[in-house]
Parts: C-alpha cells; structure tokens; sequence
C-alpha cells in the first residue's frame, strides 16, 4: 500500500507537468493582446507597448514559460495582470468559496441519489424505481440555468424563503477566517449569520447538486441490483437478517466501488463546472474569477487557476484509489 501510494504521487508530477504545457499552449492561443484591454481601446501604440513590455508579453513563449515554470516550482502562481496583486492571495477566497458550494452540492448528491438508488434497486420495478430513475434522467438532462431561475422565481422571489444571491448579507458581512464562511461564522461565535450563510447556500448547491445526484442514483441502482442476485444476498435474506443490514452493511458495501468512482469524478468536475451556477446566483467562486480573467486576457490568471483545478482534480482521484482498500480489503496494491 505504501508503495503503491508512493509511486502514484511520483507518477503525478509528469502528469502535472504536462498540465502546465497544454495550459501554457492554449491560453496563449488565446486572440488579443492584454496589455490593450487593461488599457483601453483608446490606448496610443506606444502606451500598449510599454506595458506589454511591463509585463513581460513581448518575450518569446519558451521564456515566458520558463519564468511561469520557475515560479511554479517555487510555489508562486504569479502576478495578476489586471490588478498587479500576488495570485496566491487573491485566488483563496474564489476557490474557498467554490469548493464550499461544491462539498455542499455534493453531500446532498451522494445523501439523496445513494439512498434514492438502493430503494429504487430494492423495490425494482415499483412505482418508486420508475419515478425516481425519470427523475434522474430529468436531472441529468435539464440545464443549469434553466433550473437556477426557476429556483430563484420560486424560493426566492415568490415564497422569500432564500436569498436571491450572494455568498452573504452584505449589511453584516462575514468575519473571514478561512474563507469557508460556514465555518467562519462559528469560529466567530456569529450563529446568526451563520443562517444567513447556510440560507444563502441552500438554493445554488441544490441547483447544482441536480446532475451528479442523478448519476450516482443511476449507478447505485445498477450496481445495487446486480450485487442483489449474488447468492450471499439470498442467504441473509433467507436467514431472516433485516433489510436495513442486507442492504447497508452486505449489499452496498460490495456495490460500492463503482458509486465511488462516480463520487469522485463528479466532485472534480464540480470544482471546475460551477461557473453557470455561479453566474446565476453571484457566487463569488473561481468559476467567476476565471470568467473575468479571460474577458481581461489575464494569462496568469487563467493558468493557475486552470492548473490548481486540474490538481484538485487528480488529486481527487488518488484519494479515490486509496479509499478503495479501505471499503474493499480484498483489493490490494502490491505493485
């Protein structure tokens, strides 16, 4: 195990590196100078060349890259373009609050759509599997947006049980610690706001909840039936065990390698897929922060925050491989 681990972290650092290259490549691709729209369309020639000199853009890629490299390596994401601050400082807040709504989005995805596929897979066939599997197919093909506003018609602006957008009340902003306000607030003592922000968490992780939820629904149900023809499954229910235990304790916890790989994927992909959702309610997450750098040509920018997902990404899916020893002990990685 140990090994294993050990040669999959030594394995990431290529694959990291071949981020950085594919990043690098396509931002640069990218049409249009930055240094003529942080100044304007009524820059004069010589005030554009200046700056892009400023800014290091009238050198060849490969040095560009290797300066971008080297500051890598020495864990500096760089300097932002548009506002000249360190990208270390300002990105944490963005990707805090993103990764919030997305633990939040995800943890009722795996709740509902686990627990929705092992009922659907145990009452095979009932009107409660035909209604919860087109209720999956209806989450998985009705658009974000779509769904975000009709959210905010409903909850917000005809009922008022939730805010409209925001992270926050502006009026009594939130005391930042970590930048997960959910927990700022209790470290604060704030248990007021901290309604106010679980309020304003409610309507956009639901929202964006709705397609991983139906995925994991669907594979649980799948997996679940397939491991409910096993034989192992007949004796305990022939032995009078009760459903609770043949369901939770033998038959899911043979089905659930597969739920997991979903699990993780779904997470990555939530990182990284959350600027709709983000648009619609304003989320102030890194979706929003990557949407404004690329209006601004902000190469930096886009790069680290580009690359810092992919990361979070692949770092997601060597937990997942680990965690699965720990639900299977059958697996073993000697190699």
């Amino acid at each position: 195990m140990l090994t294993y681990s050990v040669r999959r972290v030594l394995s990431l650092i290529p694959v990291l590196f071949g981020m950085t290259i594919v990043v690098f490549s396509i931002i640069h691709a990218i049409p249009g100078n930055p240094a003529q729209i942080i100044l304007g369309q009524r820059a004069t020639k010589e005030a554009i060349a200046t700056l892009t000199k400023q800014l290091g853009l009238d050198k060849p890629w490969y040095i560009q890259y290797f300066h971008y490299l080297n500051s890598l390596l020495h864990g500096d994401l760089g300097t932002s373009l548009r506002t000249r601050g360190p990208i270390n400082q300002e990105i944490w807040p963005y990707l805090a609050a993103t990764a919030e709504l997305a633990v939040a989005a995800m943890l009722i995805a795996v709740i509902i759509g686990v627990n929705a596929g092992i009922i659907s897979a145990w009452f095979s066939k009932s009107w409660f599997d035909y209604i919860a599997m087109v209720l999956a197919l209806i989450g998985v093909s009705m658009p974000i947006f779509w769904l975000g506003l009709m959210e905010q018609w409903g909850f917000s602006i005809h009922l008022g049980w939730f805010p409209t957008t925001g992270r926050e009340d502006v009026r009594d902003p939130v005391s930042a610690i970590t930048n997960f306000y959910l927990i700022d607030t209790l470290l604060n003592g704030r248990y007021d706001q901290f309604i106010v922000v679980l309020k304003h968490l409610v309507l956009p992780s639901c929202a964006l909840a709705t397609i991983p939820m139906a995925i994991i629904a669907r594979m649980t149900r799948a997996t679940m039936i397939e491991v409910m023809k096993s034989d192992f499954i007949r004796t305990a229910r022939a032995k009078g065990l009760r459903m609770f235990w043949v369901v939770y304790k033998h038959s899911l916890k043979n089905a659930v390698i597969p739920v997991l790989t979903v699990i993780g994927l779904q997470t990555g992909l939530l990182l990284g897929g959350a600027i709709l959702t983000e648009t619609i309610f304003g989320w102030p997450g890194i979706g929003r922060y990557l949407y404004d750098a690329i209006g601004y040509r902000d190469y930096p920018v886009i790069q680290s925050g580009i690359l810092l997902i992919a990361a979070i990404f692949v770092l997601i899916n060597f937990i997942v491989d680990l965690l699965y020893v720990i639900v299977d002990p059958r697996i073993k990685y000697s190699k």
